[in-house]
């Protein structure tokens, strides 16, 4: 991909307590250069398996659907172990799908976690694995699809103004930090 991608939208989930079941609020921030154009927000099941299609279903909804260029996300699940399956949100938008985390993440204890105690785990970590590793490009972490390595770390350099956390996801994080009755416990 030659053109800079500037169109972007970053999805987070709002902080819930441990104790929480049910539905957590995602939260879509929608850029475009450096300009937050619009806000999507849902619901997902915690430790579910609709994120991938609640997203896609946002996306495709959206007057913004258009503009869109890439879908970037706080980690590769939401709402707890609601696991993205970022290929078929890739191939159900026609979008590239980034999954950023700022360290690289602790596979052996992900994989334990989601055995051990999600139900429906074994297919999560399925996934996880399905998305490819961790790589490390513009001082994060990501998982991709869709979109090389050299393009994705482009769009993130050019988004991460404020820190390492390119806007989008930076600011669909505060929103949806804002809109939750408990504080941000994550660093932004």
């Amino acid at each position: 991909m030659n053109r800079a991608i500037t169109h972007v939208i970053g999805f987070d989930d709002a902080p819930f307590l441990p104790s929480h079941r049910g539905d957590v609020r995602i939260v879509g921030a929608l850029f475009s250069g450096l300009r937050l154009d619009g806000v999507l927000q849902a619901r997902v099941r915690r430790d579910g398996r609709n994120t991938t299609a609640v997203i896609a279903g946002l996306i495709k909804e959206s007057r913004f659907h258009p503009q869109l260029q890439c879908i970037l996300l706080q980690g590769i699940a939401l709402a707890g172990f609601n696991v993205v399956d970022i290929h078929r949100l890739n191939v159900t938008t026609g979008l590239p799908v980034v999954t950023l985390a700022r360290r690289a993440p602790d596979l052996a204890a992900i994989r334990s976690a989601l055995l051990d105690h999600v139900p429906g785990g074994r297919a999560k970590w399925r996934l996880i694995e399905r998305a490819g590793p961790m790589e490390a490009v513009a001082e994060v972490y990501i998982q991709r699809a869709g979109i090389s390595l050299l393009d994705a770390g482009r769009m993130i350099e050019a988004l991460a103004v404020n820190s390492r956390i390119p806007e989008p996801l930076r600011t669909a994080h505060l929103i949806a930090t804002g809109l939750s009755e408990l504080s941000s416990r994550k660093r932004v």
